[in-house]
């Protein structure tokens, strides 16, 4: 198939075609909160040093293909390299690349469009799923391709069996959470916020993430000027498109833990937790997790899924209640240009020294070595 491409240079302008957007966001099976409109022109009003192009691909009036990428510059071991993203890097938790059916034939010719008008040295794209059939094409094009698991993200199917008291462990741990939350006089809320009120919540949240350990460890979402204007901003585009979520725990008036989360397509993604310091021995996370499920018992909703977690040493308490799982995976194309041929050559060696390094290093924590003999 031959589609007609177009580029724009930002989601914001009055001439970005919206409704042709939305009619292919909701064309593609499983797309996330963070392919929606609101969410990425967040994203763009925070951008810093990086140039955003879009690119569309139309048949007739009809769009079939809408990739907003942006292009840096990254340095790989003291090599300066052209890289592009995909738009919402690395705040977007799960990603769907907006590509109709009828247009997957087109991918080759995207990916020459691209380089035309973005020449680049390495094209990487994160938490992608089943995405291998679609981006073929641009491996075969590259130079080296990796393909890399980036997270099992547990999900939980919600099933009118959730309405029944937990057992075993969380069953102990959720009645100790509502007795110390009862003690304190302390309640749960659900919010689900629109675009007038969303301001003033999200100042309470990132009041609570601030003073936890995650603004004092700068790992928040909140954390720095850039992610308070893009949170604020991608947020309140979430709100007002009827996606937000909010549980939280309030004391006394003042918000001491929360989860907040996106709502899409009957799948709540939990995407932040805070709680203050203090109050961590009420142990609202997992009460707060319960109260997202019971939330989707009552609207109807059908799963809850955790988003994004850590690969290797994830705490998620989804994990005590987990269903299924979701494979995330970041893609990695590394072009014939010069310093693309280098780093796809470097990455390609370090991907087979890497398993014999991490086998030594454990040959070395079983028989640490022996001090020497007098």
């Amino acid at each position: 198939m031959k589609l007609r491409w177009q580029w724009c240079a930002s989601l914001l302008a009055e001439d970005f075609p919206v409704g042709a957007y939305e009619q292919l966001r909701c064309s593609v099976e499983g797309a996330t909160p963070f392919n929606r409109l609101g969410w990425l022109r967040g994203a763009e009003s925070a951008l810093h040093g990086q140039r955003l192009q879009i690119l569309l691909g139309w048949q007739d009036q009809r769009l079939l293909l809408c990739l907003p990428l942006i292009a840096g510059r990254e340095s790989r071991a003291g090599l300066p390299l052209r890289v592009l993203r995909h738009l919402g890097h690395p705040l977007a938790d799960r990603l769907a690349l907006l590509v109709a059916d009828e247009a997957r034939g087109a991918m080759q010719e995207a990916l020459q469009e691209i380089r035309r008008q973005l020449p680049h040295d390495l094209l990487q794209l994160h938490e992608l799923v089943a995405a291998e059939q679609l981006l073929q094409p641009w491996g075969r094009a590259s130079w080296y391709v990796q393909q890399s698991l980036t997270c099992r993200v547990p999900e939980h199917r919600i099933v009118p069996e959730d309405r029944q008291e937990a057992s075993g462990n969380l069953r102990y741990e959720l009645r100790r959470a509502q007795r110390r939350c009862a003690e304190i006089e302390a309640r749960v809320l659900r919010i689900a916020p629109g675009a007038d009120e969303v301001d003033e919540l999200l100042q309470r949240l990132q009041t609570v993430e601030q003073a936890s350990w995650k603004g004092a460890d700068g790992l928040g979402i909140f954390s720095g000027a850039q992610r308070q204007q893009w949170m604020h901003g991608a947020l309140r585009g979430l709100a007002a498109e009827g996606c937000l979520r909010v549980v939280l725990l309030e004391h006394q008036g003042r918000c001491i833990s929360y989860r907040l989360g996106l709502l899409e397509n009957g799948r709540l993604y939990d995407y932040n937790i805070a709680f203050l310091a203090e109050y961590a021995s009420l142990g609202s996370g997992r009460l707060l997790l319960d109260e997202w499920i019971r939330w989707g018992l009552d609207q109807g909703w059908h799963w809850v899924d955790a988003s994004r977690v850590s690969l290797g040493r994830s705490s998620h308490q989804l994990h005590e209640r987990q269903s299924g799982q979701v494979l995330q995976q970041r893609w990695s194309f590394y072009s014939r240009r010069p310093r693309g041929l280098l780093a796809g050559s470097g990455e390609w060696l370090w991907q087979r020294l890497k398993p014999h390094l991490q086998a030594w290093r454990q040959r070395r924590q079983r028989h640490p070595a022996q001090g020497t003999r007098p």
